[in-house]
């Protein structure tokens, strides 16, 4: 902790794009981040998410130090930020550091496999609800700002699907979506409707990090 400085993430800030040199790691307090599949110019998908459970950079366990991925600040806020060389040193320093940390690496590859066919065979209002249950667990908070333009990024769909899918959810009276702010009025009803993926996801973090 001594050897980390605090920043503070502005929204949609790029932290990593692919193939760029990880010079730090972070450690979201406040904050969230976006980690983005770059399928070519004009399609991206986003693949996972960190917050307040997780870190970014963790591909330096491996020794990789070369990012895959895009990373974009989502939720701005606060986060703790560490040399990359410093990191390895502390790694070396402490095995109960490479223990906690290697578990969440296994969690946080795990979610990355299980996104790929959840684009591929789940409903994009199943989809979407995961994805506000996932982004209302790391900004802890029912409400955050949002746009349509943004979800579709995210989602990897048309405007249009999003469109009709968050109207749906709206009419169920599971959210409230007004001027690119989204606030979540139902948690178990918006869960009843996500996919599995999200539940899934959960009971692998209290498993293996709680």
């Amino acid at each position: 902790m001594a050897c980390c400085e605090p920043v503070a993430l502005k929204f949609e800030e790029v932290l990593y794009d692919v193939g760029d040199r990880i010079r730090h790691v972070y450690f979201p307090t406040a904050s969230f981040l976006s980690l983005i599949s770059v399928v070519d110019k004009s399609s991206n998908l986003e693949v996972g998410l960190v917050g307040a459970e997780g870190m970014l950079g963790s591909s330096l366990l491996l020794g990789i130090e070369t990012a895959s991925l895009r990373v974009l600040v989502q939720g701005a806020g606060p986060a703790l930020r560490l040399d990359a060389a410093q990191f390895a040193r502390e790694l070396k320093r402490s095995a109960a550091l490479r223990k906690k940390l290697n578990l969440y690496l296994y969690v946080f590859m795990t979610q990355l496999s299980q996104m790929a066919p959840c684009a591929r065979y789940h409903l994009v209002e199943a989809r979407l609800a995961r994805w506000l249950l996932m982004t209302r667990d790391r900004a802890q908070s029912s409400d955050f700002p949002l746009t349509q333009e943004f979800l579709a990024y995210m989602l990897g769909v048309r405007r249009a699907g999003i469109t009709r899918a968050a109207s749906n959810l709206q009419k169920r009276r599971l959210i409230r979506y007004t001027r690119g702010k989204m606030r979540i009025l139902d948690s178990r009803g918006l869960e009843a409707v996500s996919c599995d993926c999200y539940a899934a996801a959960a009971q692998l973090y209290a498993k293996v990090l709680g």
